[in-house]
C-alpha cells in the first residue's frame, strides 16, 4: 500500500523518541479497513520497530482484528500487533460469543461500544452544523441511508443496571484476562460498568478517550475511576484535531495524576500525523507542559505494556491486579 503525500506536520524530537521506546500504542486505526487510512498495519509494525517501540493494538469499530494481528505478526519481523474487537452493531452489539471468539483468536482488548452506543448516537445527533465529523461518520450515514443502521448497542438497562449479556461479556473479559474498553458510553454507563467488571474479576480496564467530545468526563469523575484501579487513556487526536483545548488534557492529566493515564494516538487517518510519531509527539507535549522524563515514562511505556500483558522493563512500577 502507497502513502499519498501528506500535509506537514511536528515532527518528534530525539529525546522524546527514547522516552517512549518499548512502548504500545494501544489505540490505532490502520489499514486493512473499511475506510482510506495513512498506513497499512505490516508497514507500520516495521516502522516501529526502526523508532524502537514494541507494538501496537489494531482497532476496528466494525470487526474483530485477531486473525489480522496474528497475521502481521507472522508476517512481520518489526513491532508486535495486538488484535482486539469493539462490540458495535456489526459484531452482534454485546455478544459474549464474538468475544470468546475473539479471545481465543488472540484478542486482547474489548471495546464496548463506540459508534452504535447510544451516547455517541445522541451526541452526533446534537453536534453544531459546520463540525467536521469522524471518519467513520460517513459510513454510518451510508448504512443508515441503505437501510442498515444498527439498534443503539446498550450495555445497562432501563433502570440503569448492568444487562446479563454484558455481565456474560465481563466474565469472558476476565476469563481471558482482557482489557475492557469503556468506548464512547456515557460517563455514568462507564462507571457501573467498570465496578461490574471489577465484581467480576476483570483486572485491566481503560476508560476511552475521556476528553473526547461524546463523553467530556470531568476530573473529579476520572479521579474516581482512577481510584479504583481504571486507567483514563489519553488519546493524542483528541486534544491535535481541536476536540479539547490542550490545556484541559494537560491539566486533567495532572489532576487525575500521571500513574493513572495511558497514552495513546487513536492514530492512522490520512490527514493525521504518522502513527510511529504520535507517543513521541504526546511526549514532547508533555515536556513542554513541565511533566518529568519519569512521568512520560510511566504513561506512554510502562502503563501500556501493563495493559496488553506485555513483560514489564526495568523501572517500571507494581500495579494491582
Amino acid at each position: 500500500m502507497s502513502e499519498q503525500p501528506q500535509p506537514s506536520h511536528p515532527r518528534p524530537t530525539e529525546h522524546a523518541r527514547e522516552l517512549v521506546r518499548g512502548a504500545y500504542d494501544v489505540h490505532i486505526h490502520v489499514a486493512p479497513d473499511v475506510m482510506k487510512r495513512r498506513v497499512d498495519d505490516v508497514t507500520l509494525a516495521e516502522r516501529f520497530a526502526e523508532v524502537g517501540m514494541a507494538g501496537f493494538v489494531l482497532k476496528s469499530h466494525y470487526t474483530s482484528t485477531a486473525e489480522r494481528a496474528e497475521v502481521v505478526r507472522r508476517a512481520s519481523k518489526g513491532a508486535s500487533a495486538i488484535g482486539a474487537i469493539t462490540l458495535n452493531g456489526a459484531v452482534g452489539g454485546i455478544n459474549p460469543i464474538a468475544v470468546e471468539i475473539a479471545a481465543r483468536g488472540g484478542a486482547k482488548v474489548v471495546w464496548l461500544p463506540t459508534v452504535d452506543s447510544t451516547n455517541q448516537r445522541e451526541c452526533q445527533a446534537r453536534e453544531p452544523e459546520g463540525v467536521k465529523p469522524p471518519m467513520w461518520a460517513q459510513l454510518q450515514d451510508d448504512l443508515r441511508e441503505a437501510g442498515m443502521a444498527a439498534d443503539p448497542v446498550e450495555v445497562l438497562n432501563g433502570n440503569g443496571a448492568v444487562l446479563e449479556e454484558t455481565k456474560q461479556v465481563l466474565r469472558l473479559i476476565a476469563k481471558h484476562d482482557m482489557v475492557l474498553a469503556t468506548g464512547h458510553l456515557h460517563s455514568d454507563e462507564s462507571m457501573a460498568v467498570i465496578d461490574a467488571g471489577l465484581a467480576e474479576g476483570v483486572r485491566r480496564i481503560v476508560v476511552t478517550h475521556p476528553e473526547f467530545t461524546s463523553q467530556r468526563i470531568g476530573v473529579r469523575r476520572q479521579q474516581e475511576m482512577a481510584g479504583k484501579g481504571a486507567l483514563l487513556e489519553r488519546c493524542f487526536t483528541t486534544p491535535y484535531t481541536g476536540k479539547v483545548e490542550w490545556d484541559v488534557w494537560l491539566g486533567n492529566i495532572r489532576e487525575a495524576g500521571p500513574e493513572n493515564s495511558v497514552l495513546s494516538s487513536d492514530l492512522g487517518q490520512p490527514f493525521n500525523p504518522p502513527v510511529e510519531d504520535g507517543l513521541a509527539l504526546i511526549a514532547d507535549r508533555l515536556l513542554d507542559s513541565g511533566f518529568t522524563d519519569d512521568e512520560i515514562r510511566v504513561m506512554a511505556v510502562h502503563n501500556t505494556r501493563w495493559l496488553v500483558g506485555a513483560e514489564p522493563l526495568p523501572g517500571a512500577p507494581t500495579r494491582e491486579g
